[in-house]
């Protein structure tokens, strides 16, 4: 008597995504510097009917919410947790930008992971060169 697989969490997900009649969610990656960039690549992926998540806070900015280094740190582990949580709920990712630091380079590397497509906006920084 064989077992049937449980599906995973993520198969769920996209099996709920579907159901729903969801369109393609993006997750947009990349480093802060490139926020102006990220906004146009929010606004195309949307008038192309896609819903998009994207980092909300540009620490690179002075802001209240990050004005100590203890502030900072406590936002920063937070934010990063939260993008996790963006690139899990998405089908594909858009890395944004012409430089790949150490942060969007472990997005990259979750992303990859969990078997995300994977797009860029300028393919020649894509560290796996596919």
């Amino acid at each position: 008597m064989s077992s049937a697989q449980l599906p995973t969490a993520q198969q769920r997900l996209i099996s709920v995504k579907r159901d729903l009649g969801l369109p393609v969610v993006v997750a947009i990656c990349g480093s802060t510097r490139f926020m102006a960039q990220m906004a146009e690549a929010d606004l195309q992926e949307t008038a192309a009917g896609r819903i998009v998540v994207r980092p909300g806070c540009n620490m690179k900015e002075p802001h209240e919410l990050w004005d100590t280094p203890e502030k900072e740190h406590a936002l920063k582990a937070k934010l990063d947790d939260l993008h996790r949580a963006k690139i899990r709920l998405a089908d594909e990712v858009l890395v944004v930008g012409d430089y790949i630091g150490d942060s969007t380079r472990s997005e990259i590397d979750y992303a990859r992971a969990l078997d995300k497509p994977i797009r860029y906006t300028h393919p020649e920084v894509d560290p796996y060169g596919a």
